[in-house]
């Protein structure tokens, strides 16, 4: 597995080489597709080849095409991850209504409480303690909704109550943009593994590529929260340090590792939760710093 995320920010021509990417822009670089974990490619500006993208294919490197704003616009994913990839389509059908609702509130819960101890460290200790009465109270499925209200209560105190998720501004445009990275690192697991990103156990949206994606990394978040709050407002390099929050020390399971490779573990670890009806089998990343 690559541990390299490779981010393209200028005019440049990248095609695969004797087992590299050669990138030409001002000079010519050279990088190994092995050492590749993800390639964001930030400008419009940039042309890659048909050989090189079908190579990033075969080998399950995750690519990121951004839009004329640099913000993340589509990604590059494989057909099939898999061997088996229709048999974990099957699988992924039967997925049982309860054993989803289970898995469901066990990822909202790890969620919210990640929240509460953000919170703890920016000082906000009253709202914190009333995230973890809100986890303790979660129900199958979410059905009483304590995700949305604790989401309510956090952004209030890290936007400011004047300011909201949909609004514009530096802060939110670092979340985004570190979200965008984490949905990315968790699709990418997920197809790897043979099932289907659209299929989610949540989220349904039917114009959504990547519903599932989108319920597995509710509890990375705030991995992403964390780097953005610690940027300086203006912070010209402010998507490189995001895109970095894959290469953050977490602790998963007991070993220290970097958060690109606990991702793979964790989605890993949910999938299995699914197909065995247990979501005590799910394993999260820890944070130790970002």
């Amino acid at each position: 597995m690559g541990f390299r995320t490779v981010i393209i920010n200028s005019r440049a021509k990248l095609e695969f080489r004797l087992d590299s990417v050669i990138v030409r822009g001002e000079g010519e670089k050279r990088i190994f597709v092995n050492e590749i974990n993800t390639i964001i490619v930030q400008s419009t500006a940039v042309s890659l080849t048909a050989a090189l993208l079908c190579e990033l294919t075969k080998r399950n490197i995750k690519v990121i095409f951004c839009d004329e704003k640099c913000n993340p616009s589509s990604e590059l994913l494989p057909y099939y991850g898999s061997f088996n990839t229709a048999k974990k389509y099957r699988q992924q059908c039967c997925w049982q209504e309860d054993v989803k609702g289970r898995v469901w509130s066990r990822i909202i819960r790890k969620k919210i409480l990640c929240q509460a101890e953000l919170l703890t460290a920016s000082g906000f200790n009253v709202q914190a303690d009333m995230l973890k009465s809100y986890a303790d109270e979660l129900q199958p499925d979410d059905v009483t909704n304590r995700e949305g209200h604790a989401a309510k209560v956090y952004f209030n105190c890290i936007l400011g109550e004047d300011n909201s998720r949909g609004s514009d501004g530096f802060l939110n445009g670092c979340l985004n943009y570190g979200y965008a990275v984490l949905l990315s690192a968790c699709n990418r697991e997920i197809v790897a593994a043979g099932y289907c990103t659209q299929l989610g156990i949540w989220h349904c949206n039917e114009f959504n590529e990547f519903n599932l994606g989108c319920d597995v990394m509710e509890p990375l978040r705030t991995i992403a929260d964390r780097q953005a709050l610690a940027l300086e407002d203006g912070d010209e390099g402010f998507k490189r340090k995001m895109a970095d929050i894959l290469n953050a020390e977490v602790l998963f399971g007991d070993k220290n590792t970097t958060m690109d490779v606990a991702i793979r573990g964790y989605v890993r670890s949910v999938l299995c939760a699914l197909n065995e009806g247990d979501e005590n089998l799910i394993v999260f990343p820890e944070y130790l710093k970002v």
